[in-house]
């Protein structure tokens, strides 16, 4: 199963020329935490489409409106041997 965590960046970062603030670079959305960018999940969802819809709404509000190049969708395998913790099979009658 895979599942597509939303994260957004919000930059603090003086890494540019003249102290200019760095979003994007050559490998996509800039992230240098210890130059205090803050970087924060917004959620994990079920199909890429879901989290590209929440970005959009995402991009309308405060706090991202002035950022709304710097997301970045994930994609993350699950296996059954992980995140078992706390969830529980339930046998579906007639399936193996």
């Amino acid at each position: 199963m895979k599942v597509y965590p939303l994260w957004h960046i919000s930059h603090q970062n003086e890494a540019g020329p003249d102290g200019v603030t760095i979003h994007l670079d050559d490998g996509g959305v800039f992230i240098d935490e210890q130059d205090g960018d803050d970087v924060k999940l917004l959620g994990v969802y079920s199909s890429e489409a879901a989290a590209e819809g929440r970005m959009r709404r995402a991009r309308l509000l405060p706090g991202f409106v002035d950022e709304p190049d710097c997301f970045r969708i994930g994609e993350y395998d699950l296996d059954e041997d992980h995140w078992t913790e706390g969830f529980v099979r339930v046998p579906v009658p007639g399936v193996a």
